[in-house]
């Protein structure tokens, strides 16, 4: 046999032997998407909204893949703790992000350096959003928002408003409100929801701008009064509550919740994830669900919930520029 044939040869050979080699591979490669455990990853505390939706999600996907699905909570550092944990995670589709707007959208404009790139998150779908609701102490003088306005203009640097947190949606829709209305109220920060909503169903701040969700269920038993919802129409789960829009138009200030994917995710991979949701915030039970934390069911898709971010990034960026909000 020529050398020239013994190299042909030789070379099938090898090729086969490569083909043997790379096949189980390839089948890894290509077995369905998801085949094992789904993490999702929650910046945020046990027990709060924005860690109640993933964990309704989470539920129904486990049930639609035959698969787990976890939640693990990773609060701190306004979110941002979390979120860095997604950002270095494998972009395979089995470790997720829901987040509220706070690491999303806004940090990049609070802080100078982040150890993650917001924008490179691979947007899967907005879950769903509920208003926020201005509440004030049951004893403060005044029972809606052209009152409050008012008798905050005579009483300048008087009244107080409370947060979770510097750069948070509704320390940022506070400063919103006082940048519209000309009014000055002092910002009290506080290192979570709870505490905050605490002090102030304690009477030792005046204000808050909370997720409708957290703050319902203090007003129906009285401890604090609802002044505004703060969305364009008045919520149909509270009919007699004004918009705070008849009162100061334009003024919108909502709390909403997205899922992203690790940066360089497969866009293929985001579409499957969105088919899934899509699915189940179409459960009769999923939206009842929903309702009694008085969010509404969202779903748009990855290139919609792109746009999104886009315009709320912008907006959000403005009030801080506006407002000189820094953290702490």
């Amino acid at each position: 046999m020529g050398t020239r044939a013994i190299q042909s040869k030789t070379a099938f050979w090898i090729t086969v032997m490569a083909g043997l080699w790379v096949t189980p591979g390839l089948a890894l490669a290509q077995e369905a998407y998801p085949n094992r455990t789904i993490k999702i990853i929650a910046p945020v505390a046990a027990g709060t909204v924005a860690d109640l939706v993933p964990r309704l999600i989470a539920e129904k996907l486990a049930t639609l893949w035959g698969h787990p699905v976890i939640v693990e909570n990773r609060p701190g550092g306004a979110t941002n703790i979390g979120t860095e944990a997604a950002a270095r995670a494998e972009p395979d589709g089995y470790t997720l992000l829901v987040s509220p707007a706070t690491s999303l959208v806004v940090n990049q404009s609070l802080y100078p350096r982040l150890p993650f790139d917001p924008t490179a998150f691979v947007p899967v779908t907005v879950l769903a959003d509920q208003p926020n609701i201005l509440v004030a102490r049951p004893n403060l003088p005044v029972s809606n928002a052209r009152e409050l306005i008012a008798y905050a203009k005579n009483n300048p640097g008087k009244l107080s408003f409370a947060s979770s947190g510097i750069g948070t949606v509704q320390h940022l829709g506070m400063e919103q409100l006082k940048a519209i209305t000309g009014i000055e109220v002092v910002h009290v920060p506080y290192r979570g929801l709870a505490p905050a909503l605490s002090d102030l169903v304690a009477g030792h701040v005046d204000l808050m701008l909370d997720n409708l969700g957290t703050s319902a269920p203090h007003i129906k038993n009285g401890s604090l009064k609802g002044i505004a919802i703060a969305s364009e129409r008045r919520n149909p789960l509270l009919p007699d509550m004004p918009a705070m829009s008849e009162t100061v138009p334009g003024f919108v200030s909502t709390t909403w919740f997205a899922m992203v994917a690790p940066p360089k995710t497969p866009a293929a991979t985001a579409d499957k994830l969105f088919a899934a949701v899509s699915d189940v915030l179409k459960l009769p039970e999923v939206r009842e669900r929903l309702r009694d934390l008085y969010a509404t069911p969202i779903g748009e898709s990855p290139a919609e919930t792109a746009a999104f971010f886009t315009r709320e990034r912008a907006r959000r960026h403005k009030v801080i520029e506006t407002a000189g909000v820094r953290p702490e």
